[in-house]
């Protein structure tokens, strides 16, 4: 292929990328201004949230866009995960990940728990198939059970169920930022595009000003 030939493919591939890196994003279509505002818990920095669920497949296949994407992020913006719970059903899932937490191997197990839900069909809601899993990964089934019932993951709990009600989640995955906005899937269009949406809000927080 010649360099001519070359430069135009890459630069269609990289159009609709292009388009949303110029177009400014839109309050209401784009994303959603939270009225009121929800106090954030990164006092000093820019507060950014992913809503999600271990058995979302869009919020399996954004992982890898986010493992890449929050260590780029700058130093004045922390982010966060927070396991959505739309349902009570979710709330078993959205126990897990703090149970994970509470055990100190989140970092080690968030992704393999991913991987094993939607390659494996792995059912966490099955306790015979779950044990059997943590205990391939290294985790005792009955300090993880303990950990699930403990107060402070049921707190965390409660706080991950207040959060998903407060900011108007109604679908994974979704991004918020500062407290005062939101994206939907939807509004992202692509998962890139939800990226690309977030680092405009990110801007439009540290300037202090609307979208």
């Amino acid at each position: 292929m010649d360099l001519r030939r070359r430069t135009l493919v890459l630069a269609l591939g990289l159009a609709p990328f292009g388009a949303l890196a110029q177009a400014r994003p839109s309050a209401g279509l784009d994303y959603s201004e939270l009225k009121p505002a929800q106090p954030v818990e990164a006092q000093g920095k820019i507060e950014v949230l992913e809503f999600f669920w271990y058995g979302c497949p869009h919020c399996y296949t954004l992982e890898p866009l986010l493992e890449k994407w929050i260590p780029a992020l700058p130093a004045d913006v922390q982010f966060r995960r927070v396991p959505a719970v739309l349902n009570p059903g979710w709330a078993n899932e959205s126990a897990v990940y703090y149970a994970f937490e509470a055990l100190g191997v989140l970092g080690r197990l968030h992704r393999p728990l991913f991987d094993a839900i939607h390659l494996d069909r792995l059912k966490p809601r099955d306790p015979a198939s779950f044990n059997d899993w943590l205990q391939k990964n290294g985790v005792n089934a009955k300090k993880f059970d303990e950990a699930m019932k403990s107060f402070g993951v049921q707190s965390k709990l409660r706080r991950a169920t207040q959060l998903t009600a407060a900011y108007r989640i109604d679908g994974t995955p979704a991004l918020a930022v500062q407290g005062r906005y939101t994206v939907s899937a939807e509004q992202g269009r692509t998962q890139q595009g939800m990226l690309a949406i977030a680092e405009h809000l990110i801007g439009v927080a540290r300037k202090g000003g609307a979208g």
